[in-house]
């Protein structure tokens, strides 16, 4: 027998590698092999190969090449943001301001700068998990050092006023940090427009490929590089460049922007149909805000029913989903988001994020609607 397809709605967590993607990337695997630090022909492409696509990425985010670093994930462009601005930052101030549905990589680095003498201020959110751009205001002060906020929150979607908590940070001459690791390839990215200072993208977010982050780093804010070694990256970001891999994130960038205004409509307008027909389901709940949230994101909490247990029902039948962030997947607790969205504990338990890609079907959001309430009602059965 054939085996079953799977019918893919975790994008959130990562993506295919985009043919065309692997294609620009293969010379660089095998007749480009050199190291771009070497001066002979080899090393040269090498290098080369890298400024064109410090080049395009920059050109995307609408900055100069010299402030696009690339590095190891969206974890580590996060870690080098705030913990390289921080450390450079301490005879100026300690304090450190973020807000309480941020990703890990964002929450576990601040609560790392505490153990040096760093305070954070973690912002509560509304119901919809949004950031109040006044809060900020008020919590700055003059020890503050860096505001952290995400763009988009990579379990339940919602976007948040960066370019406004941006301007607020601009004027108090803060250094503004944005985690855009789920809003790469899904929202223009301007970071002109977005007051940003520093900004982080994750390359396996957007049909690249994994183990490639990206930090823009505006020209002025300093940083400490967090790898000690050789000078690679402008001193930034030591060790041998992943050339394959850059040029793949590069090229998956632009690919991306270039599609946006094809691919993010019809995304949409399945992403609308899904979340219609969900809520017909007794007992579930949208989570996150109704309106502004990622164009790709459906995210819901069901009452007496538990989140895993969905999941793995979804797995027999060809289905692949996520109660949350996919780097928390083997935790058994709650989510931090949901909780911090005021979601009673037992709802936040019946958690379930759908997020779809651009080659999901009409067919493929039937097919779930189809098995979806039939599971949901048999767990609650089994209790």
């Amino acid at each position: 027998m054939p085996e079953q397809r799977t019918i893919y709605f975790d994008h959130a967590a990562t993506t295919a590698l985009d043919p065309r993607v692997l294609d620009a990337m293969i010379p660089y695997f095998t007749s480009e092999y050199g190291n771009a630090s070497s001066i002979y022909t080899l090393g040269r492409h090498a290098m080369q190969a890298i400024d064109g696509a410090r080049e395009q990425v920059a050109e995307i985010l609408g900055c100069r090449p010299t402030e696009v670093t690339f590095n190891g994930c969206g974890s580590e462009s996060d870690n080098l943001a705030i913990k390289g601005l921080a450390f450079a930052s301490q005879k100026k101030g300690n304090h450190l301001i973020t807000s309480s549905i941020e990703h890990h990589a964002v929450l576990h680095t601040c609560q790392y700068l505490e153990r040096f003498g760093f305070k954070t201020t973690y912002l509560a959110v509304d119901g919809y998990g949004c950031v109040d751009p006044d809060e900020v205001g008020r919590a700055l002060t003059g020890q503050t050092v860096l505001v952290s906020v995400m763009f988009a929150n990579n379990e339940v979607g919602t976007i948040e006023p960066v370019a406004e908590i941006g301007r607020i940070c601009r004027a108090r001459k803060v250094p503004f940090h944005i985690d855009a690791v789920q809003a790469g390839g899904a929202l223009p990215i301007d970071v002109a427009a977005l007051n940003a200072d520093l900004l982080s993208l994750s390359a396996h977010k957007f049909y690249g490929p994994k183990g490639v982050g990206i930090l823009y780093n505006r020209q002025g804010v300093r940083l400490l590089p967090q790898l000690q070694g050789g000078s690679q990256e402008r001193g930034k970001r030591a060790g041998t460049e992943n050339v394959a891999g850059i040029v793949g994130a590069a090229t998956a960038l632009r690919l991306a922007y270039d599609e946006l205004p094809q691919v993010t409509p019809r995304i949409q307008k399945l992403r609308d149909r899904l979340i219609e027909n969900v809520l017909t389901i007794p007992g579930s709940h949208l989570t996150g805000h109704p309106i502004e949230r990622l164009p790709n994101n459906a995210s819901f909490a069901f009452e007496g029913v538990e989140g895993e247990s969905i999941l793995l029902n979804l797995d027999l039948l060809g289905f692949a989903a996520s109660t949350g962030s996919a780097c928390t997947s083997g935790s058994v607790d709650p989510s931090h988001v949901l909780l911090a969205m005021q979601v009673p504990i037992e709802l936040a338990h019946g958690s379930l994020r759908l997020t779809l890609g651009k080659d999901n079907t009409g067919a493929d959001v039937d097919a779930l609607l189809k098995v979806l309430p039939g599971i949901i009602e048999k767990l609650r059965t089994l209790r």
